[in-house]
């Protein structure tokens, strides 16, 4: 007998996103949240975490490129790297094509997360064990707020505010991210969806405002399987700029890097090419 399986990611009541699963491959319950790994027919393999996407094999490179190459080249040398968050390890295999950066502290909160991921997403999770990476078993809000370590750059690649997740989105949580910046250090999030959460988004960029940020840069990108199809990063900025990173720097340094998305022109023109009711959120 075949058996017609789907799973749906409702977003209200009156939408939702479904695939038509293969086979679940992991299915399991940490003390924070239900996680399940699936093979779908057109997305490949799938992390659901509290029956929300994470990531595919299919789109994650749009999302994992983004997140990591515009701040990485946007700092002119980046060497000591903090990803908060991320579990599933896109972020981390993205930071580390980048020779200059010397040390990646990875901060996630459940183990189990990276370990069904390291078994059953590998090409995700492939540079976790990594001899550049530390890989720090705690909850990022609580990281960040007693270090005393410095970056160069910050990546928090965050699930929705929700849950333990809910703090990643509040004021204290972008002091402590400014805290622990350098004096020339950057950061970037994932920040929802522009067409759903705007009202979220405005919050932030006032947090990161007060926090200390000289620039401030939301930048849209499409997500197929994240709701509405449209997605943000916000990239905040203590001074440098990333329209004015040199277009023939990032050329010679990509060819060896083996992206699928992103490259010059997109670095610039992602933030170019930003809608007029984004923007406004800035302005």
């Amino acid at each position: 007998m075949k058996l017609d399986l789907w799973f749906s990611e409702v977003h209200n009541d009156n939408i939702a996103f479904s695939v038509r699963v293969k086979d679940i491959l992991f299915k399991g319950k940490s003390k924070y949240q239900e996680i399940a790994i699936l093979d779908t027919y057109d997305f490949g393999r799938v992390l659901i975490l509290d029956n929300t996407f994470q990531t595919t094999e299919r789109d994650e490179f749009i999302y994992h490129e983004l997140i990591s190459h515009i701040p990485l080249f946007t700092h002119p040398n980046p060497k000591d790297v903090l990803v908060i968050g991320g579990g599933d390890g896109g972020t981390v295999r993205e930071v580390l094509k980048h020779e200059s950066v010397e040390n990646v502290d990875f901060v996630e909160l459940d183990e189990m997360v990276i370990e069904a991921c390291k078994k059953y997403l590998p090409k995700l999770s492939c540079k976790i064990d990594d001899e550049k990476v530390n890989l720090i078993i705690t909850d990022g809000i609580k990281y960040v707020a007693e270090t005393d370590k410095k970056y160069d750059v910050i990546i928090v690649d965050c699930p929705d505010p929700v849950g333990p997740a809910k703090g990643l989105f509040e004021k204290e949580f972008y002091k402590n991210i400014f805290k622990c910046l350098k004096e020339d250090g950057l950061m970037v999030q994932q920040t929802e969806s522009p067409l759903y959460d705007l009202e979220l988004i405005k919050n932030i960029v006032n947090y990161l405002k007060e926090a200390g940020f000289k620039i401030i840069m939301p930048y849209l990108y499409p997500m197929p399987t994240y709701p509405s199809g449209m997605w943000s990063f916000t990239l905040a900025s203590k001074k440098y700029n990333p329209l004015e990173v040199d277009e023939e720097h990032i050329k010679n340094k990509i060819k060896n890097m083996d992206t699928k998305y992103y490259d010059e022109k997109v670095h610039k023109g992602i933030f170019l090419a930003t809608p007029k009711f984004l923007k406004e959120v800035v302005e």
